[in-house]
């Protein structure tokens, strides 16, 4: 009798309904399905970049305080800044086209130390990219709502993160599709707001211009140039806010449509452009109107509602605008949950991060990793009470690390190619400029903000920082061990003749479940050969090739895991007939290994009706928790599925020293 899997639990039927069904790893279009063009990767990495205009400005226009005039040179020098880090990580993309932004060009140009500090920085950058976007989302639209309903601005907050999580782990392309249209509605009004300050408006430059000569005077002849210099670094460096969506693109883009060069750089373009134009313009209107700070209400609110006020229904334009802002937060959230993850996985590739953090899930998403910047935002939110200030500051010195060795790491590398590449001066001098103003904006926040909450940023990267090194030590350590085991077993002196009869089908058969040709997978081999003498007659090698993050890049990547996977198991095969054994082999391609194991055993015991499945598991002399979160837990998983089934499962030790 066939043995059969339980029917889907009511918990699976509504996860499945819920997150969407598995996706097919071998559709040969899945990879152009899932990318994104141009315009689509605007708004999901773009968003990020842009929604930075709605708390970026008014925290350096808050910060000059009665030095308002400044806000116009503010303005300039926010549209350049955005235009030259902009450019230096279109170089990025150019020189990194698969992705990997901050943590990969740190680790290649600086080396693993420098790979691991930018990573991390990341890491905890996105989960506050999360964290600040909904809070300042949030406060948008409680703008226009009642105070007493204020007090509930945490809880939506919670409410929002939940939805973008769900959101997430269907797809990046569903959700930005969802998404589209908030970022649509914001343009449209924003440049609505912005346009008809500054054209409606136009009688108000002759007083500015006026305005701005006397308070140069008049500072420069109170606190002299230096003092006037020293307000106007301060407030351009607290507006850091404002570019802290930029790397966006360059960490996420591989989910961008080939060419993914020529399109990343595009997106590049249509987010500096975006984001400098808003930015400025809203300096301007800030100063224009004289726009002044309401409690608990946003700048950007005042001046929508100052500016539409005299319109036919101008209070609804003026909510549906600020509302839209507040809506193109929560789809900056999204460029969070798509880079944090990668981030995570690369991390988890290099061995500084869990290795399950490198799985995708059936959705082809990086649960794992989204689940998790999903719970760390949680916690920011009820820890610092959804306060936007209190979170951009820890939000911008994370950033402006990243930043800083990327531009350094570029410098670097110019530097060192100089004898070999045309025009290095040139491609030098850009991460050059973008690594000084990078660092100066780091050091004024670090040093303004340490006491407001730069310190619990300092505190989490560093304890991040600390676990990679913890964790990537214990791995070096399990990596040692299994090498010993390669070495004593990968190349048995076996001469003797092969087995070359086909396996009988009612012979007692051991399905061994195999990851490589590798000593761990010969030392199963020779136990069971051992301990069960004589018993079994045939063997069936079961390989699950695994698509994980770092592989799924190209198109053509199953089609050479596949060839690999087939060709380790032949010589499994070989070895098995050498000891005596008839043999075969059998794989498949999955994001789970669990679920595509159980299949294929399952395929494998109809055949075979009298099997046993053997699968080998490291295990250390004193087991402790942490094992089970470093080392899958895939043995007994597929154990106890199979063995509901009704299979004999089997699993074999193997020590490892730790």
């Amino acid at each position: 009798m066939s043995p059969e899997i339980p029917p889907a639990s009511l918990l699976s039927r509504a996860q499945k309904r819920l997150f969407g069904p598995p996706r097919h790893i071998k559709d040969p279009s899945l990879l152009h399905k899932m990318s994104l063009i141009p315009l689509l990767a605007w708004v999901g990495l773009g968003a990020d970049g842009l929604s930075s205009s709605a708390y970026g400005p008014e925290e350096a226009f808050r910060a000059l305080g009665e030095h308002a005039y400044l806000a116009l040179f503010i303005g300039l020098a926010t549209a350049l800044t955005v235009f030259i880090i902009s450019f230096a990580y279109s170089r990025i993309i150019e020189h990194f086209p698969h992705g990997g932004g901050g943590y990969v060009v740190a680790t290649q140009m600086l080396g693993k130390n420098a790979g691991v500090i930018s990573g991390s920085a990341l890491l905890v950058d996105y989960v506050l990219t999360v964290t600040v976007s909904i809070a300042s989302c949030v406060d948008a639209v409680f703008s226009y709502l009642p105070a007493p309903v204020h007090a509930h601005k945490v809880l939506a907050a919670c409410l929002l993160l939940l939805m973008m999580v769900i959101l997430n782990i269907r797809g990046v392309k569903e959700s930005i599709t969802v998404l589209a249209p908030i970022f649509l509605v914001f343009i449209a009004t924003h440049a609505l707001m912005l346009l008809d300050g500054v054209f409606t408006h136009t009688q108000g430059f002759a007083p500015m211009v006026a305005d701005v000569k006397r308070g140069i005077s008049r500072d420069v002849s109170t606190i002299g140039w230096i003092g006037v210099a020293a307000v106007f670094l301060r407030a351009y460096s607290l507006g850091g806010g404002t570019y802290t969506g930029i790397e966006a693109v360059s960490n996420g883009l591989q989910i961008l449509r080939d060419p993914k060069v020529k399109n990343g750089k595009r997106t590049m373009l249509y987010m500096a452009l975006s984001l400098a134009f808003t930015a400025s313009l809203l300096f301007l209107c800030y100063l224009l109107l004289a726009v002044k700070p309401v409690e608990g209400r946003t700048l950007n609110a005042v001046l929508a509602d100052t500016l539409f006020a005299d319109w036919k229904f101008g209070g609804a334009v003026a909510f549906v605008t600020i509302f839209s802002e507040g809506a193109l937060l929560l789809v900056a959230a999204q460029a969070g949950f798509v880079d944090g993850p990668r981030v995570m996985a690369n991390m988890a590739l290099d061995s500084w991060f869990p290795r399950r953090f490198a799985a995708l899930s059936q959705r082809l998403t990086m649960q794992n990793g989204i689940v998790l910047m999903g719970v760390a935002a949680f916690f920011l939110l009820l820890y610092t009470h959804g306060s936007v200030s209190a979170l951009i500051v820890m939000y911008s010195i994370n950033v402006f690390v990243t930043f800083s060795l990327s531009q350094l790491g570029m410098s670097r590398f110019f530097i060192n190619e100089r004898r070999t590449m045309a025009r290095w001066v040139n491609k030098l001098s850009v991460h050059l400029v973008a690594l000084v103003l990078c660092v100066t904006i780091l050091a004024v926040i670090v040093f303004e903000k340490f006491a407001e909450g730069g310190w619990l940023t300092v505190l989490i990267t560093a304890a991040v920082i600390t676990a990679c090194y913890w964790i990537h030590a214990h791995y070096d350590k399990v990596k040692k061990g299994v090498r010993e085991l390669d070495e004593m077993l990968m190349d048995l002196p076996l001469p003797g003749p092969v087995y070359t009869a086909a396996p009988k089908h009612n012979d007692q058969t051991a399905i061994q479940l195999v990851s490589g040709y590798n000593g761990f997978g010969v030392h199963t081999l020779l136990t069971i050969a051992r301990t069960f003498p004589n018993l079994y007659k045939n063997f069936v090698f079961v390989s699950i090739a695994t698509v994980d993050s770092g592989l799924f890049k190209e198109s053509d990547t199953v089609e050479a895991l596949e060839s690999k996977a087939q060709a380790d198991m032949e010589r499994y095969v070989e070895l098995a007939r050498k000891l005596g054994f008839a043999a075969e082999w059998r794989t498949d391609v999955a994001t789970d290994v669990v679920e595509g194991a159980v299949k294929v055993c399952r395929e494998v015991v109809r055949e075979f009706p009298r099997s046993t499945v053997f699968a080998g598991q490291i295990t250390f002399r004193l087991e402790k928790g942490y094992h089970r979160l470093l080392h899958n837990e895939t043995s007994y998983s597929i154990q106890r599925l199979l063995q509901w089934a009704g299979i004999t499962t089997v699993i074999l030790p193997i020590r490892i020293k730790n």
